[in-house]
């Protein structure tokens, strides 16, 4: 059996050896030529699957160290035969101490006076609800799948934690589009930590309202204009925490010994150094795209994680 994993996946390395063929694999090193032997892929969200890297391989599995899997064709995948897994929930508690940062950083963040939308109250927005609870705001939750249907229109801040879809009853592509902002409360605060095309960012420059960015349209290749207005702005890392890395590894080992009959086996033992993790790092990290924004994606390779 051969398996290509994303280098940037911790703590597999030399867990399968006894059982498989394994290569660690910068992401744009996942081409037709490199998967057209592989059996199963551990990938993120930087490595599209679909007819054009998978026709004509033997892949029969994809883990995606990821909540997300829009990165995935999984029309396609069922049509092969190609059992696909992602890791919900896995770095819900990371993004959700993201929008916390995010929210203390701004001056009007006060207990008690501010009203928060959470669009999306899936694993990252339940934890969302509970941390502004507790720090006594108001909150205002909208999900219409959970029949979920909160008035948004006078929340101070909006914060987006929805999967990126595009079909469907409910989809969440541009959902927050120039008729969205039109409605929400002048001068509210709109944060995306979830997909970057949940959010339309021409929409959002048009508006004039503040925003909070974590996840891009396009990205690596994101929006000078965009950024420049960001309040903050991060490279795609609000889940990058030990544990949420550590969760996903874990579930797509997991995963993949059920789907090819392996005995449960254990992540390396190996310890992960914390990066920072002090009040002030979302500042510090937007900084540090700000000042050099085609580095987007060497940045975020290279973040330690919180």
């Amino acid at each position: 059996m051969r398996v290509l994993i994303d280098k940037y996946v911790p703590l597999l390395h030399g867990v399968l050896d006894s059982y498989a063929e394994v290569s660690f694999l910068e992401p744009e090193q996942f081409t037709p030529a490199m998967v057209r032997d592989a059996d199963a892929l551990i990938i993120r969200t930087r490595t599209r699957c679909d007819a054009t890297l998978l026709e004509g391989s033997r892949v029969q599995f994809i883990a995606t160290a990821t909540i997300g899997t829009d990165h995935i064709d999984q029309v396609y995948c069922q049509s092969r035969g190609i059992k696909v897994v992602s890791c919900p929930g896995c770095n819900a508690q990371a993004v959700c101490d993201y929008v916390e940062e995010a929210i203390s950083s701004q001056p009007t963040a006060v207990s008690g006076q501010q009203t928060i939308g959470i669009v999306g109250v899936g694993h990252v927005g339940s934890k969302v609800r509970a941390m502004v609870e507790r720090r006594g705001w108001r909150v205002v939750l909208h999900d219409p799948p959970l029949g979920l249907l909160g008035d948004l229109t006078d929340c101070d801040i909006i914060t987006f934690h929805t999967p990126l879809t595009r079909t469907g009853q409910w989809p969440t592509y541009h959902m927050c589009d120039a008729a969205f902002l039109s409605r929400c409360k002048p001068g509210a605060l709109i944060i995306n930590a979830a997909r970057g095309g949940v959010v339309d960012e021409q929409a959002l420059l048009d508006s004039g309202h503040p925003f909070i960015l974590d996840t891009w349209e396009g990205e690596p290749n994101i929006n000078p204009q965009v950024l420049d207005k960001a309040l903050l702005a991060s490279f795609h890392i609000a889940g990058y925490s030990v544990e949420g890395k550590r969760n996903a590894s874990r579930m797509c080992l997991g995963a993949l010994c059920e789907h090819f009959g392996l005995p449960k086996l254990r992540l390396q033992q190996s310890r992960i150094e914390h990066g920072d993790n002090q009040p002030g790092w979302l500042q510090r990290v937007s900084d540090a795209l700000k000042a050099n924004p085609q580095a987007f994606e060497q940045l975020r390779q290279e973040y330690r994680l919180r």
